[in-house]
């Protein structure tokens, strides 16, 4: 019998979180749901593995991973979703501004990406990891008025690179997926006259990491930009 393949999942709560819970349970995967520390993740058939973790305590942060490693003695992917936007451009902001961006999507992403590229170096199998990235962070014109969380998501993408520079030669790969406007409730309400037609699901986001995390060939890239006419 094939052994089940683990997936960890950041930022389990949010509309790609909870897309991408669903599907990587519906495709047989153990599923480790990581959630802010008092928060539970909705309802979910397949019964995910909820772990509270305050992402931006670095030693808390690498403590759960380890234990996660441990417990579940191999884990295949890392999603890295969780984190937030503001907006304003340089006139609005101050350094306040940028280092709580960089708190909320670097930091996180950071916290988690090192211990679990760590570990997946000494697995006979290596690992995927995935980052969310944004477009406001690739067209200045689109990030300069969200000037700190085109910073912060900027940093990703280095990141990505410099884990893929040392990951090459264990097989542990990383990708930055590149949203624009994401078609959630939340941006539906907030932009009521959009053309929804442009945004992308969750489902869509959920389905694209299920295919990077298979290993299908025709998707295995350092940078997936998922814009549609948005």
């Amino acid at each position: 019998m094939t052994q089940k393949k683990t997936v960890l999942i950041t930022g389990a709560r949010g509309n790609v979180g909870q897309a991408a819970v669903k599907h990587f349970l519906a495709n047989n995967y153990r599923v480790i749901a990581v959630v802010s520390p008092g928060k539970k993740l909705p309802d979910a058939s397949g019964d995910p593995h909820t772990v509270e973790i305050d992402l931006r305590d670095e030693e808390a942060t690498d403590k759960a991973v380890q234990k996660c490693f441990s417990d579940f003695g191999t884990i295949d992917a890392a999603l890295i979703i969780a984190g937030g936007w503001a907006g304003g451009g340089l006139n609005a902001i101050h350094w306040a501004d940028i280092d709580e961006m960089i708190r909320l999507n670097f930091q996180t992403a950071f916290n988690v990406a090192r211990p679990a590229f760590l570990r997946m170096q000494k697995q006979h199998s290596g690992g995927k990891i995935v980052l969310f990235g944004a477009r406001a962070a690739l067209k200045p014109n689109e990030g300069k008025s969200s000037f700190a969380y085109a910073i912060s998501k900027k940093m990703l993408f280095h990141l990505a690179e410099l884990l893929n520079a040392e990951g090459e030669a264990h097989n542990v790969f990383t990708s930055v997926i590149v949203p624009a406007i994401i078609d959630t409730p939340q941006n539906r309400e907030a932009m009521p006259d959009a053309d929804f037609s442009d945004w992308v699901a969750p489902e869509e986001f959920a389905r694209v990491m299920g295919a990077l995390c298979s290993g299908d060939d025709a998707i295995q890239q350092p940078v997936i930009k998922m814009y549609e006419g948005s």
